[in-house]
């Protein structure tokens, strides 16, 4: 053995509020996982294309675009990303457009953490 630690791979959140960045980065921390914020959708699709991730917490509304877009990305790489969508602004279609972009699993805020590691 040679004694390294190994880093579990990270999980990619990409929000605009940096509340919600904070929300994230404490309930995955405590699941266990280590986190790379991201405040815009163009950060989100460079640490996309660049890192390896586990998985990809997206808001759907970003100041710079739709999380559709990273969801999309986290999809197309090729080990294939599972992605959950989180939105405050739950309708039928946009739950529909966020699995069809290949979203993983759609949740309304605010949502109970227990809601989110279900």
């Amino acid at each position: 053995m040679s004694g390294r630690i190994i880093e579990p791979v990270p999980v990619l959140v990409v929000d605009d509020e940096a509340d919600m960045r904070i929300s994230y980065d404490r309930l995955l921390r405590r699941l266990g996982y280590r986190v790379i914020e991201s405040e815009s959708r163009a950060h989100g699709l460079a640490i996309i294309r660049a890192e390896p991730l586990a998985l990809v917490v997206s808001d759907l509304k970003l100041s710079d675009g739709s999380g559709l877009d990273v969801v999309a990305a986290a999809r197309a790489v090729p080990t294939h990303v599972p992605s959950i969508v989180v939105t405050g602004f739950l309708s039928p279609h946009s739950r529909s457009a966020a699995l069809e972009a290949g979203a993983s699993a759609f949740l309304a805020k605010p949502f109970a953490a227990s809601d989110f590691t279900a």
